[in-house]
């Protein structure tokens, strides 16, 4: 069973760091594109990241360029989202999601997610 879990959310204020997690089971990551998304407030689902092999190729969302890295580590078979710099508007739930044989570039079809985690940045 494919499976994503999300954690590493919580409250920080501006100007702060989190570091999110994304462990994957059921499936090996070198097979699959990896992304984080998010969803605030009356707002829709934004990508904000995106990971793919063979060659680690990424996608960064223009509104978190220089602040936000995602990294994978198939060993441990789990995905990160480095957020440092953290604005209000960056609060939302962050999702986790997977795309077999996907390509960042190349417009990915996402077929798993995770149950998201909560990130409130304070002002």
């Amino acid at each position: 069973e494919v499976q994503l879990v999300e954690s590493g959310g919580g409250l920080v204020p501006a100007g702060g760091s989190l570091r999110l997690s994304c462990a994957a089971s059921g499936f090996a990551l070198d097979g699959f594109a990896m992304g984080w998304f998010r969803q605030a407030p009356g707002k829709g689902r934004e990508e904000v990241a995106c990971i793919s092999p063979p060659n680690d190729s990424t996608y960064y969302a223009d509104s978190v360029k220089g602040r936000f890295a995602i990294t994978s580590d198939n060993a441990k078979n789990t995905v990160t989202l480095q957020m440092n710099s953290l604005k209000p508007e960056d609060t939302a739930v962050y999702y986790c999601a997977a795309a077999f044989r996907g390509l960042c570039s190349g417009g990915p079809n996402w077929g798993s997610w995770g149950r998201g985690t909560q990130v409130t940045v304070s002002s």
